[in-house]
């Protein structure tokens, strides 16, 4: 998606709105945001946290099977791009609590549509692993 606002009198660009997104460019900054929202714990996490926001802890056994590690690392991938505010709040012992942006919140219904497709067509998936294994 090209972007190219700025002003129409000086028929100047603002650079943070002139950039071409072109995910199939190797130099394009939107891989790296692409791979924190498609990796298994941080698409799990984003439409975990569609529910309500929740607590590091509630988080992770929602998301079952996630080290402490690796959902830490998605949180913080989720939190620089925006997907993911991360607030401390302070309270007798002081917790951490994960919601979704603005933007999150748009995003993690089209994470869970997929999630959802992925679900409804495993019986399809289960035989065509049967079919290409019983050909290998």
């Amino acid at each position: 998606m090209e972007r190219t606002q700025g002003s129409a009198e000086t028929g100047e660009v603002d650079p943070a709105e002139a950039f071409a997104a072109d995910v199939f460019s190797r130099a394009c900054t939107s891989r790296g945001a692409l791979e924190h929202v498609t990796g298994k714990w941080s698409l799990l996490a984003l439409t975990a946290l569609l529910d309500a926001p929740h607590r590091f802890g509630e988080l992770r056994r929602r998301v079952d099977g996630v080290s402490e590690k690796m959902l830490s690392q998605s949180l913080q991938g989720l939190e620089r791009d925006g997907w993911v505010h991360r607030e401390v709040r302070s309270s007798i012992p002081p917790h951490v609590e994960y919601r979704l942006t603005p933007a999150g919140a748009e995003l993690a219904p089209r994470l869970l549509a997929l999630v959802t497709f992925v679900e409804d067509h495993m019986p399809e998936v289960h035989r065509a692993r049967e079919d290409h294994d019983s050909r290998s």
